[in-house]
């Protein structure tokens, strides 16, 4: 029996949430892209950093940052035929490192009724505090309702679910992208879906380049959808996103840096030649991932 994570983090102290960090190795060595798909992504993120750093390191760097970090990895399984590192070892982890981390699951959505099994397993015995999808990575439409049952577990279980947007650096600039169809990532069939469970808090990861104008349309028009800004240096943010972030977004935008592909410190550094209001950054770095977390503050 798995040791159940309780979250200690210290929200009135830290500084920062980062809702959208990668746990990519574990513990026996696994990673959660094959290869091919590693390498291309390294070329592509350019970090310059160690590539897949185990929890307890990326618990030390967001320690170090006086931050917390949202924490999982991907089960594309399916679509990928490559199993991902261990989903329950990353909520048995994060337990060790409650003050800093607090661990997402992941369910493979074409699993079925399996995956349906999942989501309540994770949760009910690992603690986990979320769901994080890759529409594009795992092979489906986020609006099909084959997998509604997967939602309404979720829903069910009162933690959010964050789904990859956009463009993705996953097999880009490989042959025919290694399969990875981009239109899965279409934040529009995440509307059908917001429309249909509102009660599900919907995080929309990443500037979703190139459909940012729907994805600002649908956080607007849609209470429990949200953005996290992870996965772009902010200097190359839209600018539509940057006025809405400033504007009427600002009660929906989060802070995200997709590490390790995307080093923390650079995010900032970055995010802080944008021109933006004092009283909007207390929002994007932390007040808005606590209402989406459900932290009482």
């Amino acid at each position: 029996m798995s040791t159940r994570y309780e979250c200690a983090v210290d929200f009135d102290t830290i500084d920062a949430i980062d809702i959208h960090t990668h746990v990519e190795i574990d513990g026996c060595g696994h990673r959660s892209l094959d290869d091919e798909l590693m390498a291309a992504s390294e070329k592509y993120f350019r970090s310059g950093e160690k590539r897949t750093p185990g929890i307890e390191s990326i618990a030390e760097h967001y320690r170090q940052r006086n931050m917390a970090a949202v924490v999982f990895t991907v089960d594309a399984h399916s679509a990928s035929g490559h199993s991902p590192n261990s989903v329950e070892e990353i909520a048995e982890r994060a337990a060790e490192f409650n003050d800093v981390l607090i661990p997402f699951g992941s369910v493979d959505p074409l699993q079925g009724k399996a995956a349906v099994k999942r989501v309540h397993r994770l949760v009910d015995e690992f603690g986990v505090r979320g769901f994080k999808f890759h529409p594009s990575m795992q092979g489906f439409e986020p609006n099909d309702r084959r997998y509604y049952p997967v939602y309404e577990a979720i829903t069910e279980a009162g933690v959010p679910a964050l789904f990859h947007t956009g463009q993705t650096g996953i097999g880009a600039g490989l042959p025919g992208g290694h399969g990875i169809k981009l239109r899965y990532s279409d934040p529009m069939l995440l509307d059908d879906v917001a429309a249909d469970f509102p009660d599900l808090t919907i995080v929309m990861a990443h500037p979703a380049v190139p459909w940012v104008d729907a994805q600002i349309s649908i956080a607007t028009h849609k209470a429990n959808v949200y953005i996290d800004l992870s996965g772009w240096s902010p200097k190359y943010f839209p600018p539509q996103l940057v006025k809405a972030a400033n504007s009427m977004l600002r009660h929906k935008v989060l802070f995200g840096s997709d590490f390790p592909v995307i080093q923390v410190d650079r995010w900032r550094k970055d995010f802080a030649t944008l021109d933006m209001k004092p009283e909007v950054l207390p929002l994007i770095f932390k007040d808005n991932a606590l209402t989406v977390l459900g932290v009482k503050h």
